[in-house]
């Protein structure tokens, strides 16, 4: 299985991240980790990304992929991978492509997990932190139960919302998403590589979904 894996924040991306890391037994790559690592082992791509981002500026594409390609070069990743975070603009796509052929790993699939926009700022937007015990519940979707959990703390008094959850910051989120993404779906999907799956439901039926379209793909390819 090698596959990048795109979904909005809120769409439950994760999850079946690691459900798929359960059943195949490959790792999930993402591309933040990956830097963090690289930067703390002092190698010298490590380095560089690490003088770049002293100096204020992002991350230049080439650095980030000469990390993705010795992160797969680890043993674990022999069964495939699972992309996370990159890539997210074209050029990026571009450069995966070539990086994959070289090393003879394609990529099988792109999966798109899709979630209405509306139904992910209220996702979102709703989350509230409990300031006695730290657990997050959401006020649309999943509020504090009766009796609450926290012997009584968590009432909507005592509940918070973190700047990161305010409706401006989603906002922006949602939208510098949808206009990184839009490109990279008619890019993978020209390409015959794109699952679109439909992320709103049970855990269980979401999974059900996904693996009935990665199924479908290769069983397109033969």
């Amino acid at each position: 299985m090698r596959i990048v894996l795109l979904g909005a924040p809120g769409s439950g991306k994760g999850t079946q991240a690691q459900r798929l890391i359960e059943k195949y037994g490959v790792p999930q790559i993402s591309t933040g980790d990956l830097l963090r690592a690289a930067v703390a082992q002092g190698t010298p791509l490590g380095l560089h990304a690490k003088a770049t981002m002293d100096a204020g500026r992002l991350v230049d594409d080439a650095t980030m992929l000469g990390i993705i390609r010795e992160r797969l070069d680890a043993p674990d990743t022999a069964a495939g991978f699972i992309l996370d975070g990159f890539p997210r603009t074209i050029p990026q796509a571009d450069g995966l492509t070539a990086l994959l052929a070289a090393i003879h790993r394609p990529l099988e699939a792109v999966v798109l997990m899709a979630v209405d926009p509306d139904l992910l700022f209220k996702r979102l937007t709703g989350r509230r932190t409990c300031r006695a015990c730290g657990r997050v519940f959401n006020v649309f979707t999943a509020p504090p139960p009766t009796p609450a959990p926290c012997e009584g703390q968590c009432v909507t008094p005592d509940l918070f919302q973190r700047p990161d959850d305010s409706e401006a910051t989603i906002g922006k989120r949602l939208e510098v998403y949808e206009s990184q993404t839009r490109p990279l779906a008619d890019y993978y999907e020209t390409r015959h590589l794109l699952a679109r799956v439909d992320a709103d439901g049970d855990i269980d039926v979401v999974t059900a979904r996904l693996e009935s379209a990665l199924a479908a793909l290769k069983q397109a390819r033969h």
